[in-house]
């Protein structure tokens, strides 16, 4: 039975906008998987260290027969794949970043794996996109997308125009 999951993309380095363009690519071939929508681009400002340039961000909706882990996996290849380094340092600059926002209605709390995911519902660059893909999903122990997107902190989110 398929799942919907709910993917979070970001990066900011090496032409953002096409690494996630990319991204969406490769979540298109995904096995086990359809890409089921894909939302605009956004420009935000980096949430660690403002010496660093403006993210691109956006959301996919995934169906796929994939569990959680072999998603989570999956998408941690996708990032490899396209140049991404993991180390140690939280909200560093990154070539890509993706992350398993929801699955279904699942709650996890894991170590490796935390859904929903964990201040998706804090961040206007992810609540914004999602509810362009998701319209009035209700976050498992958050409510509803349009509550949470009149609470969040808009930090200079913005709409990019893209071809």
């Amino acid at each position: 039975m398929t799942v919907r999951a709910y993917i979070g993309i970001g990066s900011n380095l090496n032409d953002p906008v096409a690494q996630v363009k990319e991204a969406f690519d490769e979540l298109e071939v995904l096995p086990d998987s359809l890409l089921a929508a894909r939302s605009s681009l956004y420009r935000s400002k980096p949430m660690g260290p403002p010496d660093q340039p403006d993210y691109v961000n956006a959301v996919a909706a995934l169906d796929t027969l994939l569990s959680a882990p072999e998603l989570l996996q999956a998408l941690q290849r996708i990032e490899v794949m396209q140049g991404r380094e993991r180390t140690a340092q939280k909200w560093e600059a990154r070539i890509l970043d993706l992350d398993l926002l929801l699955y279904g209605t699942r709650v996890l709390d894991n170590p490796g794996l935390k859904l929903p995911h964990p201040g998706l519902h804090e961040r206007d660059f992810v609540i914004i996109p999602l509810a362009e893909v998701a319209g009035n999903l209700n976050i498992p122990g958050k409510g509803l997308l349009s509550t949470l997107i009149g609470s969040v902190e808009n930090h200079s989110l913005r709409k990019l125009v893209t071809g």
